[in-house]
C-alpha cells in the first residue's frame, strides 16, 4: 500500500482507510490508486473486518479528483475501467463501508464518497463534479440519479460548481453531519452500530438496496428472498431471538 495509503485494522472490525497525501489534496495519482486497489482487497478478504471507513489526511481535502498533471503527461482520453479503484464497480466490496469526508470532494473525491454505502461529512466539506470545467467527463456519476432528484443532478454535474456539507446532506448524498473535530468519532460510531448487528443480516442487507436499486419490485422481492436464505438459516438467526428472551446481548458467530 505504501505511504499513500494508509490501513488501520482496529480490533472492533473497524477498517479505517486513510488517503495520505493531504500535500496534493489527496489527489488521485498512481501512488494513491494503487493502495486504495490494495486496501479494498485487504478490506474485502479479512474476515474479521466487517466494516471500512474511507477518510483522508488533513482538513482541507478528502480528495480533489484525478491528479490533473499526470493526465496531461499521459494525454489522457477515455479513462481504463481499471483506473480508479470503485467499489460496487471495478472493485467487488461486498461489506459495508463509510465515506467520512474531511473537506472537499470534487469530481474523483466525489466519485470514492458516492460508491460508499454510507457518508459522513464535516460541516466544512464541499462536494462537486467538476469535469465539465476542465474537459473531462463524468460517466461514473450515472447511479447518483438513485441518491439525489433528477434536476438536482443535472444543475451539479452542468455547472460544476460545488455545494456545502449541508446542502448535501439536504439533498439526501450525506446521511450524518458533523463537527471537522468529530468526524471520525461520527464516522466510528456509525460503523460501530453495523458492527453490533449480525453479520450475515448486514450482508444481506447491503446486497438487498443493491438489488433494490437495480430492479423492479417484482423482481427486486424476489432476488432478496434468495439473498436472505443464508441468513435465515443462520446459528445466528437462532441466536438472536435466544438472546432476546435471555435478556443478554447476542453472541454472533456470522454463520
Amino acid at each position: 500500500m505504501g505511504d499513500a495509503v494508509l490501513f488501520d485494522a482496529r480490533d472492533d472490525g473497524i477498517a479505517v482507510i486513510t488517503i495520505n497525501r493531504p500535500d496534493a489534496r489527496n489527489a488521485l495519482g498512481r501512488e494513491v490508486r494503487e493502495g486504495l486497489f490494495a486496501a479494498w482487497d485487504r478490506f474485502e478478504g479479512d474476515p474479521a473486518l466487517r466494516v471500512a471507513i474511507l477518510t483522508a489526511a488533513g482538513d482541507k481535502a478528502f480528495c480533489a479528483g484525478g491528479d490533473l498533471k499526470e493526465m496531461a503527461d499521459l494525454r489522457l482520453t477515455v479513462p481504463p475501467r481499471g483506473m480508479f479503484p470503485v467499489p460496487g464497480d471495478n472493485i467487488e466490496v461486498t461489506k459495508p463501508t463509510i465515506a467520512a469526508v474531511n473537506g472537499v470532494a470534487f469530481a474523483g473525491g466525489w466519485l470514492l464518497a458516492q460508491a460508499c454505502d454510507l457518508c459522513v461529512a464535516s460541516t466544512a466539506a464541499r462536494f462537486a463534479i467538476t469535469e465539465a470545467k476542465v474537459g473531462r467527463g463524468s460517466p461514473w456519476a450515472a447511479p447518483l440519479i438513485h441518491m439525489i432528484p433528477q434536476r438536482i443532478m443535472m444543475e451539479i454535474i452542468l455547472t460544476g460548481r460545488p455545494i456545502t456539507a449541508a446542502r448535501a446532506y439536504e439533498i439526501g448524498l450525506v446521511n450524518r453531519l458533523a463537527e471537522p473535530e468529530d468526524l471520525m468519532a461520527e464516522a466510528l460510531a456509525l460503523a460501530a452500530e453495523i458492527v453490533e448487528n449480525a453479520p450475515l443480516s448486514v450482508l444481506a442487507g447491503k446486497e438487498t438496496v443493491g438489488l433494490a436499486t437495480e430492479m423492479g419490485r417484482t423482481a427486486a422481492l424476489r432476488a432478496a428472498r434468495h439473498a436472505w436464505e443464508r441468513a435465515y438459516r443462520s446459528a445466528d438467526a437462532q441466536e438472536g431471538p435466544r438472546a432476546f428472551a435471555e435478556k443478554r446481548k447476542p453472541q454472533w458467530r456470522g454463520e
